[in-house]
């Protein structure tokens, strides 16, 4: 049974409509949410960052001690904080853009070890606050800043500034090179574009523990293939070169050398390629061109490198003294070797925590060589305190717990992990000493908790304003797979009223679910849609995260077939449980990846697919970057067939429905050029389509544009699909926001 709805009130047409304006200016709701939580070793203090209101773009540095928050640095007071961007380097741009930052201020920090001293970043200049009292302080520099990190001691800061990496002291004297750039297209400190948009390293550099010496990350550009970012609104304005290694071409050459503060430099010798356990394939790479993490922990220097062909990886303990590197832990798997974020790592004891070797079912941790029990899906580690370990893990896919797990059971016997979280839905968290800060998204909202010990002993506050719309989801397990889906009908509709269109709203890509048990943004505008005269599903399929490696890996090779025939047999089996839904009228939307399957739905089966709007769709895969597309695809030039049968433009000639391709023209993940070649091969093929070129927007399309981009795709997709909106809504005349 499909539960039916509430009467609807006038309160909630106002709130339906007024939702888009709401969406836009909150930038899907993420201004006003603490993040960036550091705890300090002894657990007495929790630094974050936060705006100071749902509306807020400008984001402070805050305190947590005592039960109490402080304000430590509001850049505001300092003149700065511009929403538009300011006097950012282009460096710190392209960073925040690959983290998805949507607000201004500072955006991240660093401090030492005892979380004393605070540096961070504003429009370039290098600010430091101590956590013990004081106002901020500007520290003059050479140049711009990037990524400012104090020592462990707190007596030296390290930026980079021009490619080169730098240190001075905290008192503001003294300002150093220790290492730079050899070569016009050569950086020191910084990651390149496909460690941060893909493997997610942002860093590229690492201080030691006594703070006498750096880990520092060469990166050479210069044989990397170049881009040209424009703005055709602002024509005056000179293109953004950025290095982009596209599927098939050259990276760019990372290494690693130890720095030392007195200015010696050693480099680590890495290995150069896999040994005779690499899995063979049709394309095979054993070359390690990928630098996928590196940390520097009181056992010295730890560092993990990745194959071309992302089959092997190696955990390495280097030595500090002369550079060698000796292999703590081989990986290899016939598709790819999954990496998970937090590992590897080292407890204060020596135990090594690297993912086991991966099952079909879930993917577990070791610590230590001893394997976690199975039957949970890991999905993170996100730290240590003393001999425990803390990971995020699944034991239902649409759930996500933090858990501690002891590396030597005390009585000697089989260690058995603690779940932290209790509450139904996806949570995460920071440690330090005796305190965990437990960061909860449920269907009810967000909340931060403090325990210390394990008892709640506070809450940081979340400030995001409450969406407008209340998210009624119904939760299914479709078909055959069990498919994880949320349905969300019109509250205003009723047991025996007329059949709705359906629209899918999936994400169904690598990487990301969005059938979990939380109140997130994307939940907002699924109930947003509904109240529109839609029947709304959501379903996450083969390929997505959470229920192991061989339901994750299904898609290689081919990104399409399966994923597509999972949102056809969701949608099939939803309307044989619910007479709500009219299979009659389909349509499907997206963004990224999903973008990209939507237009495939309505080439492939438009005898299904009524309708689509295709939002950033990577259309043509070899456009992409090498780490990500050749996972899946392997390389271009090997396996042309796999990019050909996963091409959009291919197929191009076969559109016969309504179909609108949205993108952005600032786009540098997934160029403006997928869409330009998608829509030219569509208009070769004399086949109409719509096109929304959005001036200025990136691959994350945030403010006023967000919410007129929903109003928008609502017109379109009504009328593509003939659909007369019969709900309360219609009877009040519908407003676009200001812009």
């Amino acid at each position: 049974m499909i539960p039916t709805s509430d009467a609807t009130t006038d309160d909630t047409t106002d709130n339906t409509r007024r939702f888009p304006e709401q969406f836009g200016r909150t930038h899907r709701f993420s201004l006003g949410v603490p993040r960036g939580f550091t705890v300090s070793p002894d657990g007495a203090r929790v630094l974050f960052v936060r705006s100071t209101s749902g509306t807020d773009r400008v984001s402070r540095l805050w305190l947590y001690e005592d039960g109490e928050e402080r304000l430590l640095a509001d850049p505001l007071a300092a003149g700065h904080g511009d929403p538009a961007g300011g006097r950012v380097p282009p460096e710190e741009l392209a960073r925040r853009e690959r983290a998805g930052e949507t607000s201004s201020g500072v955006v991240s920090y660093a401090t030492d070890a005892q979380v004393r001293l605070a540096a961070f970043a504003l429009d370039g200049e290098l600010w430091v606050v101590r956590t013990d009292g004081g106002a901020p302080r500007r520290i003059r520099t050479a140049g711009p800043v990037v990524d400012p990190r104090p020592s462990p001691d707190g007596t030296l800061i390290a930026y980079v500034s021009g490619g080169a990496l730098r240190t001075v002291t905290a008192r503001g004297t003294d300002d150093r090179v220790l290492a730079a750039p050899d070569g016009d297209r050569v950086t020191y400190g910084l990651s390149d574009h496909v460690s941060a948009e893909s493997i997610g390293r942002s860093r590229g550099y690492w201080w030691s523990p006594r703070g006498d010496a750096l880990l520092v990350a060469r990166v050479d550009t210069s044989m990397v293939g170049r881009r040209y970012i424009s703005d055709p609104a602002r024509p005056e304005r000179p293109a953004r070169e950025m290095a982009y290694p596209a599927a098939g071409t050259a990276n760019a050459e990372v290494s690693l050398h130890l720095t030392r503060v007195s200015g010696e430099r050693l480099a680590v010798r890495l290995p150069r390629e896999a040994d005779a356990d690499h899995p063979e394939g049709v394309w095979t790479d054993r070359s390690f061109e990928y630098v996928v993490s590196a940390a520097w922990d009181g056992h010295g220097p730890l560092v993990s490198v990745q194959t071309r062909d992302q089959r092997s990886v190696y955990v390495l303990a280097v030595d500090p003294g002369t550079g060698g590197a000796s292999v703590l832990s081989r990986a290899h798997d016939r598709a790819w070797v999954a990496l998970r974020p937090g590992t590897p790592s080292r407890l204060p004891c020596g135990a090594l925590v690297v993912p086991a070797r991966p099952g079909d079912d879930t993917q577990g941790l070791e610590v230590g060589g001893v394997p976690t029990p199975p039957g949970l899906e890991v999905r993170e580690v996100v730290g240590s305190s003393g001999g425990r370990v803390f990971f995020t893990a699944s034991e239902e896919p649409t759930e996500v717990h933090v858990w501690s797990y002891e590396a030597a059971a005390p009585s000697g016997g089989a260690a058995v992990p603690v779940r932290v979280s209790e509450a139904p839905g996806v949570h995460t968290a920071a440690v330090g000493g005796p305190t965990v800060v437990l960061d909860s998204r449920t269907p009810d909202g967000q909340t931060v908790t403090v325990l210390r010990d394990g008892v709640p002993v506070g809450r940081i506050a979340v400030l995001a304003e409450t969406p407008l719309v209340v998210p009624r989801p119904t939760a299914l397990s479709l078909g055959r797979r069990e498919l994880r889906s949320r349905l969300y009908l019109p509250s205003w509709h009723r047991p025996g009223d007329a059949p709705l269109p359906v629209l899918l709203s999936p994400y169904a890509g690598h990487g990301m679910q969005v059938v979990l048990e939380v109140r997130a943004w994307w939940v907002a505008v699924a109930q947003w849609f509904a109240e529109q005269g839609f029947a709304v599903l959501v379903t996450d399929g083969r390929g997505t995260p959470g229920r192991g490696e061989a339901w994750e890996k299904s898609v290689h090779g081919d990104r399409l077939t399966a994923v597509l025939d999972d949102q056809i047999d969701a949608l099939h089996a939803a309307a044989e449980r619910c007479s709500a839904l009219d299979p009659a009228r389909v349509a499907m939307r997206g963004w990224s990846f999903s973008g990209y399957l939507a237009a495939a739905a309505v080439l492939r089966h438009p005898e299904i697919f009524h309708a689509a709007v295709a939002g950033a769709a990577p259309a043509d895969r070899r456009l992409y970057d090498t780490h990500w597309e050749e996972r899946f695809l392997g390389h271009p030039d090997v396996l042309p067939e796999n990019y050909e049968r996963n091409s959009l433009l291919a197929e191009a000639a076969g559109l016969t429905r309504p179909l609108m391709l949205v993108h952005g023209l600032a786009d540098d993940n997934v160029a403006v050029a997928h869409m330009l070649r998608f829509s030219a091969a569509l208009l070769a093929a004399g086949r109409p389509h719509t096109v929304l070129p959005l001036s200025g927007a990136g691959h994350l399309v945030t403010r006023e544009a967000a919410g007129n981009l929903l109003l928008l795709e609502r017109d379109f997709l009504r009328k593509s699909l003939g659909v007369e909106h019969r709900g309360p809504a219609a009877r009040t005349p519908g407003r676009t926001p200001k812009p």
